[in-house]
C-alpha cells in the first residue's frame, strides 16, 4: 500500500518558485503536486497578493487547504470564500506611514504607497511602479489623493515602491524610526512592504498548520527571496529554490533547483520519498 502524507503541508511561495521566471507554471510542479494531494498531503501556496490576485494561481493546481495571503496578513478559504484570520496594522503602524507621507515628503515625493485591504488597494502617489504592480497581479484598486481618503480599519499591509536608491533611504528612516509597532520586509530592490508587528509568512503557515492540527515538523515551505526570509526561520522543513540568494540558501534544510526546473517538485519528492523522515531521524538522534 502506497504511503499517505496526511501529516505533512506544504507551503510554496509563487513566483520564481511555484512558477518559473515567465511566470508560468512547471508541469513537474503541476504533476508533483498532483501526486501529493492525491496521497493526502496538505498543500497550499503563501504570496504577498490579494486573494482574487493569488487565486488564478491557486486554481491552476490541486492545492487543498486555505492560502497564506498578504505575505501573512491573512488566511483565506476559497472554498468558503472567506478569510478565516486576519492581522491587521494598528494605530501605530498607520502613523508611521502617515509621518513618512508629512515630515519626509522630499522622499515621499518619489515613492509610491499601496494601503492592502482584504481584496482591495488604495493607492497614493500612483506612479509607474505602483500601476506596473497592480497591472500583473490584476488587482482591484483605486487611486487617492491622500491617506485621508482610506479607511482606517482593516490595513493589512503597505507597500512602498520606488528606485533603488530611495529605498535604501526610506530603509534608514525605518531603521531609526521609533516603536512603529510593525514589521519591514524587502519583497524587491524597488519595494518595501510592511505588516502588523510579529507578521508575515510563517506566522499564517503556523497558525493554518495548527487549525490543521499538523505539528512543526512536518510543516515545509518554499521559497527564492528575502521576503520568504521570515517564513523560511519559522517552519520545520525551510526549502529554498536554487536561484535563491546565497543567505538564504544557507538557512534552509533543503535545496531545491532553479524555479525554471521545477523546484516545488523537488521539495515534494524529497517528502514523498521518506528521505525528509530519515534526515528528521537522524537530526533526533
Amino acid at each position: 500500500m502506497e504511503k499517505t502524507f496526511e501529516n505533512w503541508l506544504v507551503v510554496s511561495d509563487i513566483d520564481g518558485t511555484l512558477n518559473n521566471k515567465f511566470r508560468k507554471l512547471p508541469k513537474r510542479n503541476y504533476d508533483a503536486i498532483k501526486k501529493f494531494t492525491d496521497l493526502g498531503g496538505n498543500f497550499t501556496l503563501a504570496s504577498g497578493r490579494l486573494q482574487s490576485s493569488l487565486e488564478r494561481n491557486y486554481n491552476r493546481i490541486t492545492a487543498n487547504q486555505p492560502a497564506v495571503v498578504l505575505n501573512g496578513a491573512g488566511i483565506y478559504d476559497y472554498n468558503k470564500r472567506e478569510m478565516l484570520w486576519r492581522s491587521t496594522i494598528g494605530e501605530k503602524g498607520q502613523e508611521f506611514v502617515r509621518q513618512i507621507s508629512e515630515e519626509f515628503d522630499e522622499i515621499f515625493k518619489r515613492v509610491d504607497i499601496g494601503i492592502y485591504f482584504d481584496d482591495y488597494v488604495y493607492i497614493v502617489k500612483d506612479g509607474l511602479l505602483s500601476q506596473g504592480t497592480m497591472y500583473f497581479d490584476k488587482a482591484h484598486h483605486e487611486h487617492v489623493r491622500s491617506l485621508d481618503e482610506v479607511p482606517k480599519e482593516g490595513w493589512m499591509k503597505v507597500i512602498f515602491w520606488s528606485n533603488p536608491i530611495v529605498i535604501n533611504r526610506l530603509r534608514e528612516v525605518i531603521s531609526k524610526a521609533e516603536n512603529p509597532d510593525a514589521n519591514f520586509m524587502a519583497s524587491s530592490l524597488w519595494s518595501m512592504e510592511m505588516l502588523q508587528k510579529d507578521t508575515h509568512k510563517g506566522v499564517g503557515i503556523m497558525k493554518l498548520a495548527n487549525m490543521l492540527g499538523i505539528e512543526k515538523s512536518h510543516v515545509a515551505a518554499i521559497g527564492d527571496y528575502y521576503n520568504d526570509w521570515d517564513m523560511l526561520k519559522t517552519v520545520g522543513i525551510p526549502a529554498c529554490a536554487g536561484q535563491a540568494p546565497t543567505s538564504i540558501h544557507k538557512i534552509c534544510k533543503f535545496e531545491a533547483c532553479h524555479c525554471n526546473q521545477g523546484c516545488v517538485a523537488d521539495l515534494l519528492e524529497y517528502i514523498m520519498s521518506g528521505k525528509a523522515e530519515e534526515d528528521m531521524l537522524k537530526e533526533n538522534k
